[in-house]
């Protein structure tokens, strides 16, 4: 096993460091969630935090880590006999994004359960996690069912597997800590909650610090062993304080002022619910315990604000999370100081500067201002000095990295034809009706279109082609029934071999690709038009990231058309590159339908089990054949031809609007092969039957195409 990177030797990246020790201090916090791009130590911090962890007293031989002071009654190894246990480092599970279900709840071996009618089971990831660190890299593309067992036992402390009428039951409390890149997708709201605090990371911008964090990764690349050595002090007294913070924690006074202070601040801000109080509370205390002190004071409950409300403001996937510290000063600015009583010496403020370390040279020759790092990126300085901020990304978006959703958008060489008028704010979004692929899919678990998945309603039943994983009990025994007389059968019990066994197919919701393809042309320049085409899109995109779609976008305009968004899950940058789209020149129809193609045929080499869904937002004119030349009309009729020959499901959102019509929108989606609906149309309260259109779109496309061949 590979020398872990040092905890203490992490550069700057003082909240995501102060987050995981609070943690640390009071596992009651309730775990944390760090978000950020890549390369910012995220998983270093997360997995070096471990060797900071006390000791955990657990019952000689139990697969499920009871305590020997107070051992779980309803343990599968139990029940426990009281004595003297043995004590372990404390573990840190990681839980692969691709992990099976059985992989993280544990497997019963069903052929001994009907064979043998005993309980053989083998404990998964949450009994190893118990009273330890349950880590999920990526968290926010985990499967909705793991995360739904994640819920589960979070809220209640215990893993619960059932298997065809055998039940098991084991503790499983465990600190959750979740680390993600946002451009990569936002997390569902329910375990975003479940997180009691968050923090923001980022890289430093200041060449100095950049400098120390690759000195010190490429020192700990030659020698491991080495570098570890050289921190291992600081290990030990911030290991030390972790200690003496949780036996100072029980004494810590959490007085009617901070609680006050608390209550205005999660009312003052909207937060739902009182998880977010609680956090609150428990944050606070840990931090005077981490400071050494008995009291909670106002500057405990302004930095407990600061990790435990800003993921919790959000009220959908658009809004950017962080919290207003102008106003959270005016609220606690309210309420006097309260002084702490009878402390005793205060530890250092994590806020502090830290000692010279002991890499050799000065420690932190940049100044106050240093970055994270580790085999992530970077390296660092002693935790218990905290550090300050981490040098933030510039604020003004035309400094901002050309990728990233901040960045202006430059116009292309094939915007030039025509005036180009200036992005305007999309309407506000609403509910959307249900739009689904036709058939039957095996793409990726979902809440869009029919698919054979691992959860849902059984329908059927086939040999396993693998592990059994739900076992189709009926189908087991009609298969083993025949053979019992050859197997010698003489008592009661069913004789059942391996071979009998069946596996149950499902049938619930995959997620889709759903591929916008939007018209940015002049003729749909009109302010107020392109606001409401805007808040459709919007509304639309807010319905694929309820239903764990991937998205992309697709723009023409002027001369061509061009992929303004490649096909991603994180629909808030979906959003921001629609909120600064410009409008203006003549209408590429075709190409933007052909550049639709070229994504989808990428795609489908990519994922070919995730099924697309085409939406084509435009008034149906066009003006001009881009690069291709020829008649527009008549290259945008072969281009959506070609779309629907291939099984494309397609809707087409027509956005033509005036007392004249010329139903071109209509007469795109009949090439198309789906159905055509106006922007009020789109509501969830006025869509009917829009389901059973697209459910007919692939069916239909083939006898359009060849009454109009004909």
């Amino acid at each position: 096993m590979s020398t872990p990177y040092p905890f203490t030797a992490v550069v700057g990246q003082t909240d995501l460091r102060l987050a995981l020790l609070l943690n640390a201090v009071s596992p009651a916090v309730g775990g944390v969630l760090v978000r950020g791009e890549k390369g910012t130590a995220k998983s270093t911090a997360v997995r070096a935090l471990s060797a900071l962890l006390p000791q955990v007293d657990v019952v000689p031989g139990c697969r499920f880590s009871c305590a020997p002071a107070a051992p779980d009654p309803g343990c599968p190894d139990g029940p426990h006999e009281s004595g003297p246990g043995g004590a372990r480092p404390a573990r840190m599970v990681e839980l692969p994004v691709g992990a099976s279900e059985d992989r993280l709840v544990g497997a019963l071996d069903i052929e001994r359960a009907l064979a043998e009618g005993v309980k053989a089971f083998e404990p998964g990831l949450l009994a190893d996690a118990h009273r330890g660190i349950l880590y999920v890299d990526e968290v926010n593309l985990l499967h909705d069912h793991l995360i739904d067992l994640l819920l589960d036992a979070a809220a209640m402390g215990a893993s619960y597997v059932e298997r065809e009428g055998v039940s098991v039951r084991h503790a499983a409390r465990f600190l959750l800590v979740g680390t993600m890149n946002p451009e990569e997708g936002e997390l569902r709201p329910q375990l975003l909650d479940r997180f009691g605090l968050t923090v923001e990371v980022a890289a430093s911008r200041e060449p100095a610090q950049r400098v120390e964090v690759v000195r010190r990764r490429l020192s700990y690349e030659d020698d491991p062993a080495g570098f570890a050595a050289r921190w291992s002090g600081d290990e030990s007294e911030v290991r030390a304080r972790v200690v003496a913070a949780r036996a100072l924690l029980p004494q810590v006074r959490l007085g009617d002022n901070a609680l006050l202070q608390i209550a205005a601040t999660c009312a003052g801000f909207e937060v739902d619910g009182m998880r977010a109080d609680i956090v609150m509370a428990r944050t606070a205390t840990a931090l005077a315990a981490w400071a050494g002190r008995t009291a909670v004071l106002k500057e405990d409950v302004r930095q407990a604000a600061l990790l435990a409300l800003p993921h919790r403001r959000r009220r959908n996937p658009f809004d950017a999370p962080g919290l207003d510290e102008d106003k959270l000063d005016e609220i606690l600015d309210r309420f006097p100081d309260e002084e702490p009583e009878n402390d005793p010496d205060p530890q250092p403020d994590p806020g502090t500067d830290p000692e010279p370390g002991p890499d050799g040279g000065p420690e932190n020759p940049q100044g106050p201002d240093d970055d994270g790092g580790g085999p992530d990126g970077g390296g660092g300085v002693p935790p218990q000095g905290g550090g300050p901020q981490d040098a933030q990304p510039p604020a003004d978006p035309a400094e901002a990295p050309a990728d990233s959703p901040e960045a202006p958008r430059q116009p292309s060489a094939q915007e030039a034809d025509g005036p180009e008028q200036a992005a305007v704010r999309a309407d506000e979004p609403f509910r959307t009706r249900m739009l689904s692929v036709p058939g039957l899919g095996e793409g990726a678990d979902g809440r869009r279109s029919r698919a054979r998945t691992a959860h849902g309603r059984t329908t059927g039943a086939q040999r396993p082609r693998g592990q059994l994983t739900k076992l189709h009990l009926a189908a087991t025994v009609h298969a083993a029934a025949p053979h019992q007389k050859a197997r010698g059968r003489t008592g009661r019990g069913l004789v059942v071999r391996k071979d009998d066994l069946r596996q149950a197919t499902r049938e619930g919701r995959e997620g889709n690709l759903v591929l916008f393809v939007v018209d940015a042309s002049g003729s749909m320049a009109a302010r107020q038009r392109m606001s409401a085409v805007k808040g459709a899109v919007l509304s639309l995109l807010l319905d694929a990231y309820q239903r764990r779609d991937k998205v992309g976008l697709v723009t023409f305009r002027g001369a061509a058309a061009e992929l303004a968004l490649p096909p991603t899950s994180s629909v808030d940058t979906a959003a921001a590159r629609l909120e600064k789209l410009p409008t203006g020149g003549r209408t590429p129809l075709a190409s933007g339908l052909l550049k639709a193609h070229e994504v989808l045929r990428i795609e489908r080499l990519r994922d070919p089990s995730r099924r697309p869904l085409l939406v084509v937002v435009t008034d149906g004119r066009a003006t001009s054949a881009g690069a291709v030349g020829g008649d527009p009309r008549e290259l945008t009729t072969r281009s959506a031809r070609l779309l629907a020959a291939e099984g494309v499901a397609s809707v087409v959102v027509d956005c033509e609007s005036g007392p004249v019509r010329l139903g071109l929108a209509g007469a795109l989606a009949a090439d198309l092969g789906g159905p055509a609906v106006t922007l009020d149309g789109l509501r969830a309260d006025s869509l009917a039957g829009l389901v059973k259109d697209v459910r007919t779109a692939v069916t239909t496309s083939a006898s359009h195409t060849t009454r109009r061949a004909a």
